[in-house]
């Protein structure tokens, strides 16, 4: 049986860290009332004077990943980019890393589901893989959030909790007959709510897609109805957990750690809570980081590897919930 194994992993920050304190410099907030509503207390932002997009910090983390895999760029057979923050309005910040790694020929395929990016990107390269269709598959998220905020009293229930960062996987198939690999994967999406967690422009459907009015009215930058996204997070959330359990057909006392998407501690500790999950089984480090959507769930994966909470022969539930909205969860176990 041909399962999909991750081979690799890899993680790249910017240098620069934002701390709560230096948000009280630019708007009226505190470390208290950022932590209080959110759990983070810094986050990395790249050089304040640009010239730094998501395909940079993307090969970062990508040649850790593939060093890790022991790939070299030649090696890949298809780059999948998850992002909301492109380089570009367009082309696709997977053409631009595929550029940078030396590659003139490779696939790349750019998907915008925001937070959930890392788990569509994650179920779509295995079934290229189950499928036959690519054997050797670099999965990166990516995010530059902080030249795209409102950072400013106005905007600080939102500039507060985005980090910039990435992360990357190395996806390849493995024959066994072992239960290993992606077990299982649930998507879903409600465009219905679409305006809950958004950022208007630039916009197709206006002419011009951007206008002086348009800036003026800050439509440039991301808004969010927290209250709802959180309601609707912590409802969803251990819905689909039982759903993708039931598919795999193991029981929730078989995953070791779960990794959510880290949009907001209050919404990940509301998820332990209603699944009776112990502390030490639900990973958490946005506190350090804040929320660096598509790139969250691979950089905590990552990080967990990396200090020895998961390994050899562990199961780990990926899951998450954000913008369009979209939400879903992927399982995944080590292979022994």
């Amino acid at each position: 049986m041909q399962i999909t194994v991750i081979k690799g992993t890899g993680r790249y920050l910017p240098h620069r860290c934002v701390t709560n304190q230096d948000m009280t410099r630019w708007m009226e907030t505190t470390d208290e009332w950022i932590q209080q509503r959110t759990g983070i207390e810094q986050r990395y932002w790249v050089p304040e004077e640009g010239g730094v997009g998501v395909s940079d910090l993307g090969l970062e983390a990508s040649r850790i990943a593939m060093a890790r895999a022991g790939w070299k760029p030649e090696d890949l057979d298809m780059i999948i980019f998850a992002t909301l923050s492109p380089d570009l309005f367009f082309p696709g910040s997977g053409c631009l890393l595929a550029h940078k790694l030396g590659l003139t020929t490779t696939p790349a395929l750019d998907i915008r589901q925001q937070c959930t990016g890392f788990l569509y990107g994650l179920a779509t390269a295995d079934a290229y893989i189950r499928s036959g269709l690519a054997k050797r598959i670099l999965l990166v998220g990516a995010e530059v959030h902080s030249t795209g905020l409102d950072i400013s009293t106005r905007g600080r229930d939102v500039a507060v909790i985005f980090g910039d960062g990435a992360a990357a996987v190395c996806l390849e198939p493995m024959e066994t007959d072992a239960k290993a690999g992606v077990l299982a994967s649930c998507l879903h999406a409600d465009g219905s709510l679409a305006e809950s967690l958004m950022a208007y422009a630039p916009a197709s459907r206006d002419n011009p897609r951007i206008s002086e009015q348009m800036l003026r009215e800050g439509k440039q930058y991301p808004v969010m109805d927290g209250r709802n996204i959180f309601k609707y997070a912590v409802r969803r959330l251990p819905e689909v957990t039982a759903e993708v359990l039931k598919k795999a057909g193991l029981p929730l006392s078989a995953v070791d750690l779960f990794i959510p998407h880290q949009a907001n501690l209050r919404i990940n500790q509301a998820f332990a809570k209603a699944m009776e999950l112990p502390d030490e089984k639900v990973y958490h480090n946005i506190q350090r980081y804040g929320n660096t959507t598509a790139a969250s769930i691979p950089l905590a994966f990552d990080e967990a590897i990396e200090k020895g909470v998961i390994g050899a022969g562990s199961t780990v539930m990926f899951l998450g919930l954000g913008a369009g909205v979209t939400w879903g969860a992927v399982l995944y176990r080590f292979p022994g």
